[in-house]
């Protein structure tokens, strides 16, 4: 007997109590004969399930049991619903898995845990953008990190380099402001990818090494502090006016830092990026709205960029 159809077997008679095989047979799209013998096979294997005969029979739990198989409590099913809901708008087995779990809940969670459901639909869109749609290539990548296996990448060079083959252990996938890395063990250490740069993606048939204290949500945390710091190389002092501070800080998050209380309606902050050239990049469309008291190299990137404006459109 396949394994999913014996928990939605034992799903639909917590649900509902009892079940005929012909009734089993309707809801899983299987013969009346598969049902019975799925049924008898539960039986069987010591579930605690038997038969009832008679005109109004059919198969039961144990003592009519209505215990909550999913050994969820209301507060954890509507988090659970809550956080899923929004997924099964888009992916087909999760919709599926929410309409079986739905079943294992108790009568009284039920209709608040479909309303968490319903409650919430992401639209990763901004606003004037077009729909995103996930890389087909996280598809075959989330596959190799269940299953454990290892694949073969094509991964695209910078700068113009040519492509180059890894054979990694796919440890996790992260979607970072709708940008999709992979992070994988390697014969030279844990590296992150970026999946928008892998040309091509084969699932091999080789079992993954993955270490047994790994967790991805720290693994991650790493990775996010290295690169933060990377783009933090160089700093520059900037005063900014104190009614755009908060465009600002909403802009460049992190990389904005307030260094005192405003006077005379400017505020003292520090910017951080890796170099001269992108922190003049950040600033030139402000304007009079900020000065830059410090570095020089910053200053001197500002006044480039002005002059070829200058250059291009000064009539």
């Amino acid at each position: 007997m396949r394994a999913d159809r014996l928990v939605a077997t034992l799903l639909l008679m917590q649900a509902r109590g009892r079940v005929t095989a012909a009734e089993l047979a309707s809801e899983l799209e299987i013969s009346v004969a598969t049902a019975r013998r799925d049924l008898e096979a539960l039986s069987t294997a010591g579930i605690p399930v038997y038969p009832e005969r008679g005109r109004n029979g059919g198969w039961s739990l144990l003592g009519g049991s209505r215990t909550d198989l999913s050994g969820l409590t209301a507060t954890e099913a509507q988090a659970l619903f809550l956080l899923v809901g929004p997924a099964a708008a888009i992916a087909p087995e999760a919709k599926a898995a929410l309409r079986k779990l739905v079943r294992a809940l108790p009568e009284t969670f039920r209709g608040d845990a479909e309303a968490a459901a319903e409650a919430v639909v992401i639209d990763p869109a901004g606003w004037g953008e077009n729909d995103k749609a996930r890389p087909v290539v996280v598809n075959d990548l989330q596959h190799a990190v269940v299953r454990r296996l290892r694949v073969r990448l094509v991964y695209g060079g910078r700068r113009g380099a040519a492509p180059s083959e890894r054979l990694v252990s796919p440890l996790g996938l992260i979607d970072k402001d709708d940008v999709w890395y992979l992070i994988a063990g390697t014969d030279k250490g844990q590296r992150t990818f970026r999946v928008d740069r892998v040309l091509e993606a084969t699932v091999t048939e080789e079992p993954a090494e993955r270490p047994d204290d790994f967790d991805l949500s720290a693994a991650w945390a790493k990775v996010v502090e290295e690169m933060e710091l990377n783009r933090s190389l160089l700093s520059a002092t900037v005063l900014v006016q104190e009614r755009h501070l908060w465009v600002m800080q909403d802009r460049l998050g992190r990389h904005c830092e307030v260094l005192g209380s405003p006077e005379d309606g400017w505020v003292r902050t520090r910017i951080t990026a890796p170099t001269p050239l992108m922190i003049a990049q950040h600033l030139a469309g402000w304007g009079g709205s900020i000065e830059v008291l410090e570095p020089a190299s910053v200053q001197a990137e500002l006044a480039r960029l002005g002059a070829e404006l200058v250059s291009r459109y000064d009539a």
